[in-house]
């Protein structure tokens, strides 16, 4: 028998029928929804008469559109409040488990599908939305996909999709102080650019990627996407059965034992083949900021922004179009550069781990007076879980502000928006032109890096602020 992969073995066991020349007929283990792409999904099936196939398969939550303050009252914007109500009343008419807002499990999708022990190895995840590929940390096959492809999904619990190819990143090493997962693949993508891994499935391997916990594995699989790949996974191992057990969702008693037995099988096998693969030097690695208009664009804290002649002819338009809009010049360093908001939150770091990094770092500290800072909880237990260990005091007595579960501060919803040409140290994913909001200057970086900036005011190494 052929040497497989991680990433075969799961594609090979989900495809229902082969199309010569085509795609798979691929089989969906559970589909996540949220309010944004699947109304019109509901609507064209509703059109045609068609039922919801295995509605015990899907699991929703309104979390992109939802404000990040007063959950508890009418959503002010019209949009937004109307797709949250049409998701509600899908989910009724079609018998889908619904965690809405104010309810015990409410928060961001990417943030409760593992939280609940919905996510498990050797799954195939999808959801409207690119991120999907979080889940893959579990050692799943998780990807986003569009709006035509939710209702194929709801109708079917199936999806049309080629294969795509394979590419192995391995972390060797330990990192240093003050390096976290963000910083990793903040470095990965600098290395091999944001359209680096398009057309891939990515595994992360190596034994830095072995040392992390499931949350911090989640952020690296999180932003597969921002390389352009099609989703990044991790085998599974003991980190993940000690995350996943005793979670409401997961297998109980003697099926918990049996479905650990299958898991550990989830390993790319010895002489299995990658399309392409990358190695990388954890000690390389230091804190990371973005500096222009997409992901890619990152350097380590104290280094300076690349000089134009660093690109070829066609790139470099763009690159001094990027820095134009940014502020930014070739060559000046921007360590010490002072920035107006901080946000720690999203899909990619608003879990509790990121919580207490932050907590740790500024208790008995305050946040410097020009920085407004917003942390913003992945999920309602996310919060919960912030409450009790102390950690919401010491925030807000270090002077953040403490708003409710949801995307909405990740990419200018409602009115959690970045004011035109301030600028924002964030732990999302995307810095893309006015991401949050019209004209507003993104800067990504870790949760420790986003703590330095706030107690300092300005773009600061967190190895060095005390």
């Amino acid at each position: 028998m052929a040497a497989k992969t991680l990433f075969d073995k799961i594609w090979d066991a989900h495809v229902i029928r082969s199309v010569p020349g085509g795609p798979d007929v691929f089989f969906i283990d559970k589909h996540f929804i949220h309010e944004v792409t699947s109304p019109v999904a509901f609507l064209n099936l509703e059109k045609r008469g068609i039922p919801v196939m295995y509605p015990e398969r899907t699991i929703a939550t309104p979390d992109h559109n939802v404000p990040t303050v007063d959950q508890d009252k009418t959503i002010k914007d019209a949009l937004s409040r109307m797709q949250v109500e049409k998701l509600r009343e899908n989910c009724r008419k079609y018998g889908i488990e619904l965690h809405d807002l104010g309810s015990d499990h409410h928060g961001i999708v990417h943030v409760i599908g593992p939280e609940l022990g919905v996510t498990q190895p050797g799954m195939t995840i999808v959801c409207g939305d690119s991120h999907t590929s979080t889940h893959g940390a579990f050692g799943a096959i998780a990807f986003g996909i569009g709006t035509s492809e939710v209702e194929m999904v709801l109708a079917t619990q199936c999806i049309m999709q080629a294969k795509a190819k394979k590419m192995r990143i391995r972390v060797e090493g330990e990192v240093g102080p003050g390096v976290s997962a963000k910083d990793i693949i903040l470095y990965i993508i600098a290395q091999i650019s944001a359209s680096g891994g398009t057309g891939y499935f990515i595994e992360y391997a190596g034994s830095a990627i072995e040392s992390l916990s499931m949350e911090a594995r989640m952020t690296i699989c999180n932003m597969s996407i921002e390389m352009g790949a099609r989703g990044g996974l991790i085998a599974p191992d003991a980190t993940t059965f000690a995350y996943l057990e005793g979670r409401p969702y997961a297998p109980k008693g003697e099926a918990w034992e049996q479905a650990k037995a299958e898991w550990l099988a989830l390993r790319t096998d010895a002489d299995a083949v990658f399309d392409k693969e990358y190695v990388f030097d954890a000690a390389d690695i230091e804190p990371m900021i973005t500096y222009g208009t997409n992901p890619g664009m990152g350097i380590k804290i104290g280094a300076a922004v690349p000089e134009v002649s660093r690109f070829s002819g066609s790139e470099q338009a763009s690159y001094v179009k990027s820095l134009q809009y940014m502020g930014f010049e070739a060559g000046q360093p921007i360590k010490g550069r002072e920035v107006d908001y901080v946000f720690v939150g999203s899909c990619t770091n608003g879990r509790i781990e990121d919580i207490r990094a932050v907590a740790h770092f500024v208790k008995g500290k305050r946040k410097a007076p020009n920085i407004t800072a917003w942390i913003v909880p992945g999920s309602r237990e996310v919060e919960k879980q912030a409450q009790q260990e102390g950690l919401v005091a010491i925030l807000e007595e270090a002077g953040f502000e403490l708003r409710q579960p949801g995307c909405s501060a990740c990419l200018a919803m409602n009115d959690d928006k970045i004011p035109a040409g301030k600028y924002a140290v964030s732990t999302s994913n995307r810095n893309f032109e006015g991401r949050q909001g019209p004209g507003a200057r993104t800067l990504l970086a870790s949760p420790l890096t986003v703590a330095a900036v706030a107690v300092t005011g300005k773009i600061a190494d967190p190895r060095e602020v005390f």
